[in-house]
């Protein structure tokens, strides 16, 4: 069995050079519970790039997707994180997704979808109500586009409605937040593993 990798999408509306980012808070400490599992994850700031609107995997010379898209399909789990933003996904998690509905047409001679045999989980920020919905949308979206999720994949923190603390502000992160990153870890860590060991079938 090879050594399993993962990707992280982070779908703030924040770059590098501006605020800090409770998506990236959250999205480390996954990166920690993955390693604990001995599988390293590679984040990537989505706002940093210029991912061009589209539905295809390449949209032209200044488009950036191609790269991440290379480093989604080379890794065996993909977690995406984001803010909620009027009780959405932001509008950066939502591209990328859509950038993915070009694996619906991109599949194997037995029909499989390039994205198949990994495994899709999903972190959750944000100062009001919605992180179920927002990860019900982001689970269907993934597993639309050939993502397996694993039970129990997702980790979220939601503070004070209309508050102004962020995640990124508390001081200590709550026992069930980091319980909820232990269990998205072990099991996404898991599944991944058994369909690397047994890939899902193809066509007749």
């Amino acid at each position: 069995m090879t050594a399993l990798t993962a990707i992280a999408l982070n779908g703030t509306l924040k770059t590098t050079r501006g605020e800090v980012s409770s998506t990236e808070r959250l999205l480390d400490l996954i990166a920690t519970a993955l390693k604990s599992q001995g599988v390293k994850m590679e984040i990537i700031r989505l706002a940093d790039f210029n991912v061009l609107p589209g539905v295809k995997s390449n949209e032209g010379p200044k488009d950036d997707w191609p790269g991440i898209r290379k480093k989604i399909l080379d890794a065996n789990i993909l977690v995406l994180g984001t803010p909620i933003w009027l009780g959405q996904p932001s509008s950066v998690a939502k591209r990328a997704l859509e950038r993915m509905d070009a694996f619906l047409e991109e599949t194997d001679d037995e029909g499989r979808m390039v994205s198949y045999g990994r495994v899709a989980a999903v972190a959750v920020v944000g100062n009001e109500d919605g992180a179920h919905h927002v990860s019900a949308e982001l689970y269907q979206a993934l597993n639309d586009v050939g993502f397996t999720i694993a039970a129990n994949a997702v980790a979220y923190w939601v503070g004070e409605a209309m508050g102004s603390v962020n995640f990124a502000d508390l001081k200590k992160v709550p026992d069930v937040v980091t319980e909820s990153v232990e269990m998205l870890a072990r099991n996404a860590v898991h599944l991944a593993t058994l369909l690397d060991e047994q890939a899902y079938p193809g066509k007749d």
